[in-house]
């Protein structure tokens, strides 16, 4: 590991703070950000900073002041406003007590807060303020638990980075840890750094640059370390697969999803579903295949930190049965089940509540295929793999070494269902289609966007199906711009391709993990009348709107039965199917052919759980952002057989009906979001998005 750090980038930090907070806080943010944007030192809000100076008072006194981390802020993008300020005097006083509980710490750190605004300081915040240094860093770099992950960790650790350092044993972060450190180096104040063990290294100076780079040196001793004593003792891989990774996870992803997720006892919403994030790097897939992954994982987190995000292991399924489909899953069923005891048993072991919890495995390892690891959101699937995909690679390394070795389950359990850790998860009410896979075809179309979006910001995560790439990657961006990153995902396909529709679908479970609501939208239409239609023309509408949404539908419902999870589907049909126009026989032909499909398949998939529903909307002309493809096609003859101008073409269509409401693409977006949400038991039913157009009134 080499330092990052550059006078310029120094002197960037200064510009940029240094005036409104002082230099001393922008290199505190200079070298926090340092820190964070290195993934082998912390990931997602783990690690700490501190700064110690002084504060000047609304009534001009200057105190001393401790800026510390607040609690779950990412170092990697850290602000000012993430580094709140603590009356430092009180805090060391604090050394002098017995015992002090969670409540009571939060309590005395918010109460000596300087800004009742600001976010809670760290749960280490005593740690940084029993050290008389001006900077504390501390890390929980890979390197350094790989080395002290050991039996004898304190010697190897002691081994790898010579006397510059003392050693901790575990300690529980809070008051008792505080004064151990504090006592440690009072022990020995030519030290440079202070391992925990099973928690990683903190260093410390009186300038921001010193700290930082004590930091790099240390790790960089424990890299050399582990590279010199790693040499001939890889893992030895024992399973192998002929089949392809990517393929094996398209095939597993639904399977795994519907066990994992957690049965309500609503009716309305029967199950809490996940979201998932696949790994098949070549590291990983050389721990799943190896002899000793089975061993490594069951051996724990590398720091009781990450397991509000992981859970204390993974489940490991070993010599997957991929040669036969049902085997297979009867073998993970009885692995999730097993998993799920085990998980109640520890937690009720420990007194903790066992019958209000997710006992599902959040990471699980399949030989062949890689790492599954689940959230409630994209996002989250995303820190646990990172987390995960960190821990094996370090665990692996550790093995490497010598033989790694986890904390004990009561320091687990500890962790995991601390308050101030849980807290950092946050508790958001959920939406309405929270935890949904919404998938669309047509997405790149005036109606697919406005379902796309208001689909997303109802909580669902969306994937977006259309031919037109580049409008389709301009979709992604407006989605999550709007909505948050990883909500959404493009998928070029075409609908009347059954390779195409096949491969799309394997993109989106392997992105996602299944799907929930399926949404057949793509259409085109065509102007003629019957006696004057080209064949090829009525065939070309036809293969889009009626063949195109029975492949997308038969994919879909493929992945919804290998869940088993119910679900939806929306077929997107028209005010034409019930009130057809002159001239527009092909359009109206294939839109009646998708909404029958739809009516079939209420009553075949009804056994399953799946609904299937239909919306008739009528004249959606888009916005200046997406145009409607489809208007651009035919509104100009539409617009000529009614002695119109085009522009005028939307005001007609809002004058006709009953209401005098224009419709829009968001409409039909909300009355997707009402079948999905289960607002009603409903299925085979007819929802008209057309203010009101008597002649096709459902009947």
């Amino acid at each position: 590991m080499k330092s990052r750090w550059t006078e310029h980038g120094a002197r960037e930090a200064v510009d940029r703070w240094g005036k409104r907070f002082g230099e001393a806080v922008a290199l505190r943010l200079y070298t926090a950000r340092l820190i964070g944007a290195d993934s082998t030192l912390v990931l997602h809000g783990g690690g700490n900073v501190s700064l110690k100076g002084k504060l000047r008072t609304r009534l001009g006194d200057d105190v001393d002041v401790i800026y510390v981390k607040g609690s779950g802020q990412d170092l990697a993008t850290l602000q000012p406003e993430g580094l709140p300020a603590v009356d430092l005097a009180y805090l060391r006083r604090m050394r002098s007590l017995d015992g002090l509980t969670d409540e009571e710490m939060v309590n005395e750190l918010r109460t000596h807060l300087f800004d009742a605004s600001a976010p809670t300081p760290s749960i280490e915040t005593l740690l940084h303020v029993f050290l008389p240094h001006r900077f504390v860093d501390h890390s929980h770099a890979d390197a350094v638990l790989a080395v002290t992950n050991q039996p004898d960790g304190e010697a190897v650790a002691r081994e790898a980075m010579g006397d510059k350092v003392a050693v901790v044993r575990y300690v529980r972060p809070g008051l008792d840890l505080a004064k151990a450190v504090a006592d440690c180096y009072e022990a020995d104040p030519n030290i440079e750094g202070i391992v925990l063990l099973h928690h990683g290294l903190i260093t410390f100076g009186d300038d921001a640059r010193a700290a930082y780079e004590r930091h790099v040196t240390l790790v960089d001793a424990c890299e050399r370390y582990v590279e010199d004593k790693s040499r001939g003792r890889p893992l030895s891989p024992v399973f192998h697969s002929k089949a392809e990774p990517v393929n094996l996870a398209a095939g597993i992803a639904p399977v795994l999803r519907g066990l994992v997720a957690v049965q309500t006892g609503d009716e309305d919403r029967p199950y809490l579903r996940s979201v998932l994030e696949w790994r098949a790097t070549e590291e990983v897939l050389a721990f799943v295949n190896s002899g000793e992954g089975r061993e490594l994982a069951a051996a724990g987190p590398l720091t009781g930190d990450h397991l509000i995000h992981t859970k204390p292991k993974p489940l490991f399924v070993e010599n997957p049965q991929w040669s036969d489909e049902e085997g297979l899953r009867r073998q993970l069923e009885h692995a999730v089940d097993s998993y799920r005891r085990e998980y109640k048993a520890y937690v009720s072991g420990h007194g903790g509540p066992a019958d209000q919890l997710d006992p599902s495995p959040r990471v699980i390892l399949l030989p062949g295929a890689g790492m599954f690891c689940w959230g409630k959101t994209k996002r989250e699937a995303r820190v646990t793999a990172d987390i995960a995909e960190h821990t094996l690679s370090t665990q692996a390394r550790a093995h490497a070494i010598g033989r790694y070795t986890g904390l004990p389950p009561d320091h687990l359990y500890d962790m995991e269902y601390r308050a101030l850790q849980r807290m950092k998860l946050g508790m958001a009410k959920e939406r309405p289609l929270e935890r949904q896979v919404v998938v669309i075809s047509g997405g790149a179309g005036a109606i697919g966007v406005a379902v796309a979006e208001t689909c997303a910001q109802a909580g669902a995560h969306v994937a977006v199906t259309d031919l037109d790439e580049q409008r389709l990657l301009r979709v992604i961006q407006r989605v999550q711009e709007r909505c948050g990153t990883g909500t959404a995902l493009s998928v070029t396909m075409d609908v009347t391709d059954e390779a195409s529709v096949t491969a799309g679908f394997d993109k989106i479970v392997r992105f996602f993990g299944g799907v929930d609501v399926v949404v057949p939208n793509a259409g085109v239409a065509h102007v003629a009348a019957i006696e004057n239609m080209d064949v090829d023309d009525f065939r070309r509408v036809m293969e889009i709107n009626a063949t195109g949404y029975l492949l997308f539908m038969r994919e879909g419902i493929k992945v919804l039965k290998r869940q088993g999870l119910g679900g939806h589907i929306i077929i997107n049909a028209s005010k034409n199917v019930f009130g057809p126009g002159k001239d527009f026989g092909a359009y109206s032909a294939s839109k009646a052919a998708g909404h029958q499909l739809g009516k079939v398949a209420a009553i075949e998939l009804a056994p399953y759980g799946i609904r299937v529903n239909m919306i008739n909307a009528d004249a959606i002309f888009g916005d200046q952002e997406t145009p409607s493809g489809l208007w651009a096609t035919v509104g100009p003859e539409r617009a000529k057989s009614r002695n119109l101008r085009e522009d005028q073409l939307p005001q007609y269509y809002r004058t006709r009906n009953l209401l005098k409401a224009g419709v829009y693409g968001h409409h039909v977006g909300n009355a997707v979001v009402f079948f999905a949400s289960n607002a009603t038991p409903t299925t085979g039913a007819t929802l008209p998005v057309d203010g009101g157009v008597v002649e096709a009134f459902p009947r």
